[in-house]
């Protein structure tokens, strides 16, 4: 009897042994086929254009809080002939020489068919946020004697590729688009009302 229950344990182990290998050889062959896909399509990261920003407040008050109030034209495409993008989560915000100086704002969710384009025109506020007080010195003589301002948009998220019904987990998205505004120099805007709207189609970094 003893010896009946010692071979039936022995029996379960064998089988969870086995099942333990099969799972493994599973996911293994899974994995495979994920790299395999990548390999053969090579995603190619989107491409991303500053479009326009539309100035309606910048302004630098004692002691150190910048008040701005900006609209950008972003463009976004997929290079890609068989695979699309979902961007599930986008936060983009403004900086001056890294410090951030408007709030995030979320852009909408969407998915991004072969070689669409896809324009975000989001606001961007920042309400009295304290400078560094260097990189107020630095702000103000850039408006100043230099009158050009150079502003970084950035965007912070996360993207899905989708290749047929197949869709990959979440990669990070970044993205750094830098801006020269030339706000001593009226004629290199448009006035749009109480605001001044500048052309760029400045090429973005972009990191997946």
């Amino acid at each position: 009897m003893i010896e009946d229950c010692g071979q039936h344990d022995d029996g379960k182990k064998k089988l969870y042994k086995r099942l333990l290998i099969a799972l493994v050889g599973f996911i293994i062959l899974i994995l495979f086929i994920i790299l395999l896909v990548y390999l053969i399509l090579r995603p190619t990261k989107p491409h991303f254009i500053l479009q326009d920003v539309t100035v309606y407040a910048f302004n630098l008050s004692a002691p150190n809080l910048l008040t701005s109030n900006l609209q950008i034209s972003l463009s976004s495409r997929n290079p890609n002939d068989r695979i699309g993008i979902y961007y599930d989560k986008l936060d983009i915000f403004a900086s001056y020489h890294g410090q951030q100086i408007t709030l995030p704002t979320l852009l909408p969710s969407t998915y991004q068919g072969h070689k669409d384009v896809t324009v975000w025109s989001p606001f961007l506020f920042g309400n009295m946020v304290p400078m560094a007080p260097y990189l107020a010195v630095s702000l103000n003589q850039d408006q100043i004697m230099a009158g050009t301002i150079l502003i970084n948009f950035r965007v912070d998220g996360r993207i899905r590729w989708r290749v047929g019904t197949f869709l990959t987990g979440k990669y990070h998205l970044y993205v750094n688009c830098p801006a020269y505004i030339n706000f001593g120099n009226k004629n290199s805007g448009i006035a749009v009302g109480n605001a001044m709207k500048y052309q760029l189609l400045m090429s973005c970094h972009v990191d997946v």
